[in-house]
């Protein structure tokens, strides 16, 4: 085998797990302000498997056209093989990030190329697993909940709170003092999510959380999709939707009748270097923890996509890459 070569996941065409192929690909090489990445491990995010099978979850409209075959993956963590020209990261240097969001990092792969401005110094304290665990569904909760900014003494619902972005907004809603948060997921995360912080736990399979939740100021809501009407009646009149992906929320119903407000629905989680340290600085510090449900080896990426689709997941899901 030639060095300029690497182990890659690639897709050639959209479909099910199972276009996911293992290969040899052509080793990148970093431009200026760029660092070659030695990917020790890759996070599994949705709009790796949503660009895997073709956006069919995302109206026309809104999909991105993506070029075949390519490279899935955002979320790295490693450490730099190489600097391009005027790059600030040094061989050797730990490093993890979520790399050109939005748009494709190609992260499934020995080797990933990224802008500086992408990459945090991974903590001492933390290791590869939790470093590529991290980036897209922290970052997503950080920045978002950055935007929002709730007020001390309300009261917020995280719909799918035992999730890659539910957890760490619940853990990051407490250490913010954002005021009492609610958790809603399926009845078997309960003790974990009280375990992070949860004030009030509510089972979705069990009854409408509306029937447990009432005159809730903020719903973040983490899942969308066509039920996700069926949450707000936990708001107050004047409460707040944030929705994190598309959702049937009944928008002319929910502001006329309900006198709900709609964050904006087109903000977007980005790259981000200097919001990854800040949200890696309180994870190495033991504020917010990152779960890792379940780790599989690169080969089997695609077995990580069918787990995935499965649902109901603790946390994330994480490639090994490399020891």
């Amino acid at each position: 085998m030639t060095t300029d070569t690497m182990w890659a996941v690639r897709l050639h065409t959209f479909g099910t797990p199972d276009v996911l192929v293992r290969e040899r690909v052509p080793r990148p090489a970093p431009g200026p302000g760029e660092a070659l990445v030695r990917v020790h491990a890759a996070g599994v995010n949705p709009p790796d498997w949503y660009a895997r099978s073709g956006f069919g979850n995302i109206p026309a409209e809104l999909r991105p056209a993506l070029p075949l075959p390519m490279i899935p993956g955002s979320d790295v963590s490693g450490t730099v093989a190489a600097a391009g020209p005027g790059s600030i990261w040094e061989v050797g240097d730990r490093v993890h990030g979520m790399i050109r969001f939005p748009g494709w990092g190609s992260g499934y792969a020995e080797y990933a190329t990224a802008p500086d401005a992408h990459l945090a110094r991974l903590p001492d304290a933390l290791d590869h697993l939790t470093g590529a665990a991290l980036p897209m569904a922290g970052l997503t909760a950080y920045q978002y909940l950055r935007r929002l900014r709730p007020a001390p003494g309300t009261t917020t619902v995280v719909n799918g709170a035992a999730g890659g972005v539910g957890h760490l907004a619940l853990q990051l809603l407490r250490a913010g003092g954002a005021g009492r948060v609610v958790a809603v997921a399926s009845g078997g995360h309960e003790s974990f999510l009280r375990d992070l912080g949860a004030d009030h736990f509510v089972d979705y399979t069990a009854g409408p959380a509306a029937d447990a939740v009432h005159d809730a100021d903020l719903l973040f809501d983490t899942v969308g999709g066509p039920d996700a009407h069926l949450l707000l009646p936990v708001l107050r009149r004047g409460g707040r939707v944030a929705p994190v992906f598309l959702g049937d929320y009944r928008t002319e119903h929910a502001v006329g009748e309900l006198g709900l407000v709609f964050d904006d629905r087109m903000w977007q989680v980005r790259s981000s270097g200097p919001d990854l340290a800040e949200l890696a600085a309180l994870v190495a510090a033991g504020t917010v923890r990152v779960a890792v449900t379940g780790v599989f080896p690169l080969a089997e990426a695609a077995a990580a996509h069918r787990r995935a689709e499965q649902g109901h997941l603790r946390g994330k899901l994480v490639l090994r890459v490399a020891d």
